[in-house]
């Protein structure tokens, strides 16, 4: 039914096998949250860089996986993807071309139904304070369940019914809305860690004295926003029964901009507005990170989000246990993108747009967040600039045997 999406979410562990630096506070994140490193260089499925090594069209490989995505022709929805799309391009497809506009040329081509990204979604579409994939997805998920349960139109998300001998690859883990520390926090008065309010990411990790919960950061902004708008119209009400209307909106101009950003109304949101540290690199198709770093994990150097489970709640107990090894997985950080991507569009398309016409969200097509500016990088292939050589021979052979 309309605004129902059947969800199927694969990890792949890739190998690079060329020579690669490894930082050992990835590494740690990574142990920490589960990965096999073991199970990485024994099993891990094997790539290289750069351009096409013989036929690779006629090998079982990551690039002949990568090529049948674009032989689709499906838009691609990513979080903050302007790293991912330079790993995908590196790692799977060709040498990166010398120039931006090139690039942005040869993705226009590679993926002509559009790229997406939900970081600039929640920061120029839905204008969330914060646009972290894990508050923009929970931020998402808590006004989904306040339009179903007042019967309006919601997003619905399905699971797979998996047969018993595909067990061994599966994992299941619980998708709650809370997440279980939060009443005990907001019992406590454990103070939000601003910095993880703000970005997601905070220098002191798991060692920081204060909240990373994303439950309580949210109520506080919720109540924050709130408090805000009952202001606002306080001084409506005041401004219009004075003399002098125009006068009184002339000197409330100056906070004109952070009230409007609290609002939704214009400009970047307000906790966004400094400056902010490495961004996150999250894909929903694919989800690399840079070097030889599996893509079963996100980077230490980004934005580090405590990762969303994606079973549904009723399958935790007849699906099998769930893992134990820790959360951050590309899996999940997939999940969040698409979810947010779905419920944006539900919003914006309305009830009377032909929900067939192309572009999906005419306002993200096309668009990639780049931190620290107001404006987006558009994929678009400029009057004055051509298409890489690489790409070019990339094309032809996707569509010689495609």
């Amino acid at each position: 039914s309309e605004n129902t999406y059947l969800c199927q979410i694969y990890n792949l562990t890739l190998l690079c096998m060329e020579d690669y630096i490894v930082e050992p506070q990835s590494v740690q994140f990574l142990v920490q949250h589960g990965f096999d490193f073991n199970k990485q260089y024994s099993q891990g499925i094997p790539y290289h860089k750069g351009n096409d090594k013989g036929n690779e069209n006629q090998s079982q490989s990551v690039r002949t996986f990568f090529l049948e995505l674009i032989r689709a022709k499906k838009p691609l929805v990513l979080h903050n993807g302007l790293i991912d799309l330079v790993f995908l391009y590196q790692c799977f497809y060709a040498h990166l071309p010398d120039s931006l506009g090139t690039f942005t040329a040869d993705l226009s081509e590679m993926f002509p139904a559009g790229i997406y990204d939900t970081k600039y979604a929640s920061e120029f579409e839905t204008r969330f304070v914060a646009s972290y994939l894990e508050y923009a997805y929970k931020k998402c998920k808590r006004e989904n369940c306040k339009l179903k349960d007042s019967s309006g139109q919601h997003l619905t998300v399905e699971f797979c019914n998996y047969p018993a001998n595909m067990s061994r690859y599966i994992d299941y883990r619980h998708c709650s809305l809370e997440e279980e520390s939060h009443s005990m926090e907001a019992g406590n008065k454990v103070p939000v860690c601003e910095k993880f309010s703000a970005y997601g990411w905070c220098p002191k990790g798991v060692k920081c004295p204060q909240s990373h919960n994303i439950d309580l950061i949210i109520d506080e902004d919720d109540r924050l926003w709130e408090e805000k708008r009952k202001k606002r119209k306080h001084k409506w009400k005041r401004r219009k029964n004075t003399e002098e209307p125009a006068k009184a909106f002339e000197q409330e101009s100056s906070g004109k901009e952070v009230e409007l950003a609290q609002n939704g109304e214009e400009g970047p949101p307000q906790k966004q507005s400094c400056f902010e540290p490495a961004a996150a690199t999250e894909v929903a198709e694919i989800t690399p990170n840079s070097g030889g770093r599996p893509l079963e994990e996100n980077s230490m150097d980004t934005e580090p989000e405590t990762e969303a489970a994606c079973a549904a709640e009723e399958q935790k107990e007849t699906r099998g246990p769930l893992s134990q090894g820790g959360t951050h997985r590309a899996g999940f950080d997939a999940f969040m993108t698409g979810y947010i991507m779905a419920y944006v569009w539900m919003l914006k398309k309305g009830k009377n747009t032909d929900t067939g016409a192309e572009p999906w969200l005419p306002d993200c097509h096309n668009k990639l967040y780049l931190s620290g500016k107001s404006v987006p990088l558009q994929i678009v292939k400029s009057l004055f600039s051509r298409s890489s050589k690489a790409h070019s021979q990339k094309m032809k052979l996707a569509w010689a045997s495609g």
